[in-house]
């Protein structure tokens, strides 16, 4: 009889919530599939229903400690449109101006402390050094950077929302505190070392991407559609029309996101708890996309602010069609994106309405839905609430962001396996390529399912019967 071996990753390590990976080889030790599952349940649609609109702000960011500025951004988007108001512009500018401040914290948290340890030490070095400790006893000095980075995006989320994890910042209508001229003075003063924390990752990575050509254009790439917003072509994180822009380039879509259920699909498989969404027409599995900043660079024309757009026009140098598919390249596009942010804080802080008072609009309207879109860390986020006309919910639909990468951290993590293993032969070295497939993404599976329970690490052999053959399991 012929004899197989499922290979298990559980769970996968250096990302934020748990998953697992199983790889199922044939006779003669070669992948036959590979897997990602979120093995995480999440039920934040459901109990929220009959708890009044006005309260998602608060409750929908505790679906994550990792992005939870950007639920309640988009929470607070669609509760504007339950009200049918438009917020005020101070109101609007404060509240990107907290977006930009996750940006750069969540963009400085995926490079410097989850990913950067496999680029700076190697994929098959130690696992005891191979760490965020390990960083900072070898590199002490970018360590602090990354964590002044964050510590920066952090404070102007506190400063504003009162707290760095789950801010209260954005009400139905508006938001209820103003930034003080000493706060925002502050914080323009630190711009310029926060973009010199910036210039020095990217020329590390554009280093590391350089030594490391043949593989890092290789590792886990295909050739897919890109989702994002933009604003008149330009890159958006905040407003804009969500864009999906084909692997050659070509504009397939472009829509306001209130109109999302008309484009976009969710896919369930019975594997994982995280769905896979689609774009409508073309059907799952052809109508999948990346999403996050491989996602947004790619279905952008330009961005908006000097240094980023220069930045890009590097970025996208020699490519065909201006596409850049290289999953790896993910961690280049983060790091842009993260420039913009910087570049679109100090726009806001220098703007007069900034330090406004006209924080809110207030009105006894209750229209029977609203859709928030924004574009979080790892993707565009979709929050849709629908009420009765007192205002208590009675329908929640979330498509969260990492779900729009889904598909790719699947198809990613098959490329990976069929590449490194052969004969059978798995190495630590080949189970860390597989994780950081994942990490290339940055996913944040809290965001997108919740635990039910602790996971250790473990890799379990089976054979063709499914029976245990082996096993290595990492606490």
């Amino acid at each position: 009889m012929a004899t197989t071996r499922k290979i298990e990753v559980n769970p996968v390590t250096r990302i934020e919530g748990h998953g697992k990976i199983t790889v199922n080889l044939d006779e003669s030790g070669q992948v036959d599939s590979a897997r990602f599952h979120v093995t995480q349940f999440r039920g934040f649609e459901l109990f929220c229903q009959g708890r009044d609109f006005r309260e998602m702000p608060v409750i929908t960011p505790r679906i994550c400690g990792i992005c939870p500025v950007s639920h309640h951004l988009a929470s607070a988007k669609a509760c504007d449109q339950i009200l049918g108001v438009e917020v005020t512009p101070t109101a609007h500018k404060l509240r990107e101006l907290m977006h930009m401040g996750q940006i750069v914290q969540s963009h400085a948290l995926s490079f410097f402390h989850l990913s950067s340890p496999d680029l700076l030490f190697g994929f098959d070095a130690d696992p005891a050094v191979r760490n965020v400790a390990g960083l900072a006893e070898k590199f002490p000095e970018l360590a602090v950077k990354g964590i002044k980075l964050r510590k920066f995006g952090q404070e102007i989320i506190k400063a504003l929302g009162g707290k760095k994890i789950h801010p209260w910042h954005s009400i139905p209508g508006g938001v209820n505190r103003s930034l003080k001229a000493g706060e925002r003075d502050g914080f323009l003063a630190q711009i310029p070392e926060m973009k010199g924390i910036v210039g020095e990752a990217l020329k590390l990575i554009k280093g590391y991407l350089a030594e490391h050509g043949d593989e890092a254009r290789r590792f886990a790439t295909y050739q897919s559609a890109y989702m994002g917003l933009v604003n008149e072509g330009k890159l958006e994180l905040y407003h804009g029309k969500v864009r999906i822009r084909g692997a050659r380039g070509r504009i397939i879509d472009e829509f306001q996101g209130d109109d999302y259920l008309d484009y976009i699909g969710e896919h369930v498989e019975p594997w994982s708890y995280l769905k896979f969404p689609f774009y409508k027409p073309l059907g799952f599995p052809h109508g999948s996309y990346r999403v996050g900043p491989l996602g947004r660079v790619n279905a952008c024309d330009d961005i908006a602010t000097p240094e980023a757009s220069a930045e890009l026009a590097l970025f996208r140098e020699g490519m065909q069609d201006g596409m850049v598919h290289y999953t790896m390249y993910y961690h280049y596009a983060r790091l842009i994106e993260a420039l913009y942010g910087l570049e679109r804080l100090e726009e806001l802080l220098h703007d007069g309405d900034i330090t406004g008072s006209d924080l809110r609009v207030t009105t006894r309207n209750i229209n029977p839905r609203g859709i928030g879109v924004i574009e979080a860390p790892r993707g565009t986020l979709f929050h849709h609430y629908e009420v009765d006309d007192r205002g208590a919910i009675s329908r929640v639909n979330l498509i969260v962001a990492t779900a729009g990468n889904n598909d790719a951290m699947n198809r990613g993590v098959e490329l990976v396996a069929r590449e490194y293993i052969k004969g059978g032969e798995v190495t630590e070295g080949i189970m860390n390529r597989m994780e950081h497939t994942i990490r290339c993404y940055d996913p944040c599976l809290s965001c997108s399912t919740h635990a039910v329970g602790k996971m250790p690490l473990a890799l379990t052999v089976y054979d063709a019967d499914g029976n245990e053959q082996a096993s290595r399991v990492k606490e």
